[in-house]
């Protein structure tokens, strides 16, 4: 199975911007349902944004709905999260997970998971 390994996490002012990608090992990559969820402190993991294997359907949360955009490059195993107008409740611990068929929309339905990177937006 794949090998997720996040980055581009970092601290902006509310209003900004910031890219996450999530950089992926394995031959299969582009058989893997893609998302991205986070954690904030004190709180459950929740979904964010997921892409289907070959690009062409995504899918958000209704709080980051024209705010972030997620997107895939099956040629260079890699997936990513454009963060727009940023929000400090934005603020957590990004997670790209994946999983292999079938939806990936709720944190029981990932089966790989990388690491983590810390977002923090201030007000």
């Amino acid at each position: 199975q794949v090998q997720l390994a996040e980055s581009g996490g970092g601290l902006v002012q509310a209003g900004g911007s910031l890219r996450l990608s999530c950089a992926a090992s394995g031959r299969t990559f582009s058989s893997y349902n893609l998302g991205w969820f986070r954690q904030a402190p004190g709180k459950e993991r929740e979904f964010v944004a997921a892409i289907t294997s070959s690009g062409g359907i995504t899918y958000y949360t209704d709080s980051v709905k024209g705010r972030f955009t997620i997107s895939r490059d099956n040629a260079q195993n890699t997936v990513s999260l454009q963060m727009n107008s940023l929000k400090p409740e934005d603020t957590a611990v990004y997670y790209c997970a994946a999983r292999l068929g079938g939806e990936l929309s709720s944190v029981r339905d990932a089966s790989v998971w990388g690491q983590g990177t810390q977002v923090t937006v201030s007000s």
